[in-house]
């Protein structure tokens, strides 16, 4: 695990991000991380609420970069990059972990992890949930976990890997930028020219996934002609 993290254990709390919250608003410094066994009150992105059972992978990363807060949003980037490392790293070879923007993980077309970004002052707050033994049954998309795809893991040494992963990518933005990150995560994701669907601001647009803005904005071709998503999800 990377020298930069420092880890507070419970073994059950109501949301990981609630505490790095709090911790931020009282001084807690950069690496601070918050994981539990179990969230009782979880939560992902657009207020879903995010199943939270124990056997899976549930922590928050505080961050203060240093950098404008403009920036802040590439951080999800760097944390998806690192989430699927972590699972490649935990599952049999020939399977690969896709990123669908802005910031989900899947294995073989299910979600098997999600990220949730959240701003306090000059802090960020890195949230994720990665399914190693449990995965969601009663929502509208398909999931998956870690077990199901013939790995072996402990929640412990998922965290260690995704800590590591994450302090390399955060090296590489702090030295190189955003670009090398945004290629990278391109490299992970649908191919260039394919059908996809974006809701953004209660809207519902189809078109052709045209890659990421240099900020990591969603380029979208559709007969209307280019657009950029910055806030929304693709279904």
């Amino acid at each position: 695990m990377s020298k930069q993290f420092t880890v507070w254990h419970h073994e059950q709390i109501g949301s990981t991000n609630d505490e790095a919250r709090r911790l931020a608003q009282e001084g807690a410094p950069h690496g601070t991380v918050v994981h539990a066994d179990e969230q009782t009150a979880g939560r992902g992105r657009l207020s879903h609420t995010w199943f939270s059972p124990a056997g899976n992978l549930y922590l928050s990363i505080l961050l203060r970069t240093g950098e404008p807060i403009s920036r802040a949003a590439e951080l999800s980037f760097l944390a998806a990059l690192a989430v699927a490392d972590t699972v490649e790293a935990l599952l049999p070879r020939q399977i690969r972990a896709m990123l669908k923007w802005p910031n989900d993980a899947l294995v073989n077309g299910a979600k098997i992890a999600g990220i949730l970004l959240e701003q306090v002052d000059d802090a960020t707050i890195i949230g994720i949930g990665l399914n190693v033994l449990e995965a969601p049954s009663n929502v509208a998309y398909k999931t998956t976990t870690i077990v199901a795809n013939g790995g072996i893991a402990s929640v412990d040494g998922a965290r260690d890997i995704l800590l590591d992963r994450l302090g390399n990518y955060l090296s590489v933005w702090r030295e190189e930028g955003f670009e090398p990150i945004r290629e990278q995560w391109l490299n992970r994701s649908y191919p260039i020219g394919a059908a996809i669907r974006a809701n953004a601001g209660g809207q519902s647009t189809a078109g052709h996934f045209a890659g990421l803005d240099v900020d990591g904005a969603l380029l979208l071709d559709t007969p209307q002609g280019r657009q950029r998503i910055v806030a929304g999800e693709v279904v």
